[in-house]
């Protein structure tokens, strides 16, 4: 059975920190208010760095942990809510800064779970012998597109870029569950020449039941139990859905994999820096299980299944 394999990761998170103090004073709130709300504490937003610069830091940083040839890498896809520039896109752009010869390129807008879509796409052309390695980037420069004045967004949202390099494996386990209701789409958008709207409610409601659907119906097609799976990697988006979604597929505290706390919801870029923090901790090891899950803005949402 062909599958995929985690080969490298790397994360870049701007020097800008944003402190729950800082909108505190804006807002006339206190930190703890607000970390209860959100469970977040900083965030961090990109000053002159561009969407391409966070990515391709991220790529720097992701090379430093491995020695493959850059140059058996056949497909770079860059995962994001929204792009500066139509083209040439931000995948062309990493491709060019590190020479990368015989690669296609392509940026992927499917909301807030791109990531997801981007890693499924990937694994479906390493499968087919197509190409060795795979260069998913999920970049996030959301302080561009939020309204600085609107408390649902601002003590949200942050900026960064993740990215991770998969190549096959064989007899692994690989499943996903991948759907999108684009009916719902007007809950979440960021539309031209607007900044981002949330509707926080409707999106609670979304994520803390369909998400858990998704995961569940993933889990009982591979006719596996949830104690078997290492960890969840959610979708960094807010404490209380995530806890919701662990209470609603019975997973127990520890298996929730959480870093909000100090980068906030970064988004596309939020599961792949948190598999890097993973790996950089060392908290995962062979055979492992472990389950992707995006979620949010088109409306789209997917879980996949792993092992490392």
């Amino acid at each position: 059975m062909n599958s995929i394999k985690l080969v490298a990761s790397g994360r870049y998170l701007p020097n800008n920190c944003i402190e729950n103090s800082y909108l505190n004073n804006k807002f006339a709130l206190s930190d703890e208010w607000i970390y209860k709300r959100t469970g977040i504490q900083k965030r961090y937003w990109a000053e002159s760095e561009s969407m391409q610069e966070l990515a391709i830091k991220s790529v720097e940083n992701m090379l430093e942990s491995t020695n493959i040839n850059i140059q058996d890498i056949g497909l770079i896809i860059t995962a994001s809510t929204r792009f500066e520039d139509s083209m040439p896109g931000i995948s062309f752009g990493i491709q060019k800064e590190f020479n990368i010869n015989d690669c296609m390129c392509m940026d992927l807008l499917a909301g807030c779970s791109g990531y997801i879509n981007a890693i499924d796409i990937a694994k479906k052309y390493i499968e087919m012998d197509e190409i060795k390695y795979a260069l998913i980037i999920g970049v996030e420069k959301l302080s561009k597109y939020i309204n600085k004045d609107d408390i649902n967004t601002a003590i949200l949202l942050g900026d960064g870029a993740g990215a991770t390099l998969i190549g096959k494996s064989e007899n692994k386990t690989y499943a996903k569950n991948i759907e999108s209701i684009g009916q719902d789409g007007d809950i979440l958008t960021c539309k031209e020449n607007e900044k981002i709207y949330m509707n926080g409610k409707k999106i609670y409601k979304f994520a803390t039941a369909r998400v858990a659907q998704n995961i569940n119906e993933l889990l009982k097609k591979e006719k596996l139990d949830i104690a078997e799976v290492k960890y969840i990697v959610p979708h960094q988006s807010n404490l209380r859905i995530l806890t919701s979604i662990a209470e609603k597929i019975g997973a127990k505290e520890e298996q929730m994999y959480i870093n909000m706390a100090n980068i906030g919801n970064t988004f596309n870029a939020s599961i792949p820096i948190a598999l890097n923090e993973m790996i950089r901790n060392k908290l995962l090891k062979e055979n492992d299980k472990i389950v992707l899950v995006g979620y949010g803005g088109g409306l789209n949402l997917g879980s996949i299944l792993i092992e490392i």
